[in-house]
């Protein structure tokens, strides 16, 4: 390295920004990716299983904390195998099916590798906290190479959501230490959170089916909107579609 002090600090800032940029890219990059699933569900089925997505990067000063909680390290390479939520992005959906559906569906992208899989819905924390993490390698393609990056990815319905934010305020508040019982209303409000979740998704399968059963030969004349265009379906093409479905 130099020996000029104000070069040292150039080539130590470009060597930070080159490692927490790759975590950006990534999070763009599944951002992308869970933008097209969201318009693709709009689109083909007239329904969305996202309701919103929130991102974020863990500050320098965040990671070098749980870097110390967890013995230090000697490098970036270090930092980069030890510390893998540096990246994180959290999709919050509407039902407990839309949880797992939407994990199915970024793992079977060929080139995500699940590394990991934490199950907080079907094994919840002991003080109630639900969710469902994924830790995946995103691939960044930069200009002079191809890195992997590890990000986790949390999904939760909105009741799991509201419970973790307000669960996180009230241990900010007490800077850790709640009082017992506290904790134990915060217990039984995460249970009452997922019943609720529970008699929606019954709800929502209901009006499904309803839906469905409802079905008539009218409703086979229809409008198809992309975008911002509305494009009317000729029932020669339906009749076409039909004939094709059947193998005829």
């Amino acid at each position: 390295m130099s020996d000029n002090p104000i070069q040292q600090l150039r080539m130590i800032k470009h060597r930070i920004t080159s490692f927490m940029m790759v975590y950006k890219f990534a999070l763009s990059e599944i951002e992308t990716r869970i933008e097209i699933l969201r318009e693709e569900f709009q689109l083909l089925h007239d329904y969305n299983p996202i309701e919103h997505t929130k991102s974020r990067l863990k500050t320098p000063e965040s990671i070098m904390k749980k870097l110390l909680r967890k013995g230090g390290a000697r490098s970036l390479t270090d930092i980069r195998e030890q510390i893998r939520d540096i990246a994180g992005i959290r999709i919050t959906c509407s039902f407990i099916s839309d949880i797992y559906k939407i994990s199915e569906l970024l793992q079977n992208q060929s080139d995500l590798r699940t590394i990991a899989v934490k199950d907080y819905i079907a094994n919840p924390k002991p003080n109630g906290y639900r969710s469902l993490h994924l830790l995946m390698a995103v691939p960044v393609f930069l200009s002079d190479r191809e890195e992997l990056v590890y990000a986790e990815i949390q999904i939760r319905t909105i009741a799991m959501d509201f419970w973790a934010s307000l669960e996180h305020k009230i241990f900010y508040k007490y800077n850790q230490s709640v009082p017992q019982h506290l904790l134990q209303e915060l217990k039984e409000a995460a249970d009452s959170a997922y019943a609720l979740d529970e008699k929606m998704e019954r709800l929502h399968t209901e009006i499904e089916e309803i839906k469905v059963n409802d079905y008539t030969d009218e409703d086979r004349e229809f409008d198809v909107l992309i975008g911002d265009h509305s494009l009317r379906v000729p029932a020669n093409l339906l009749k076409l579609i039909q004939q094709e479905d059947r193998g005829e």
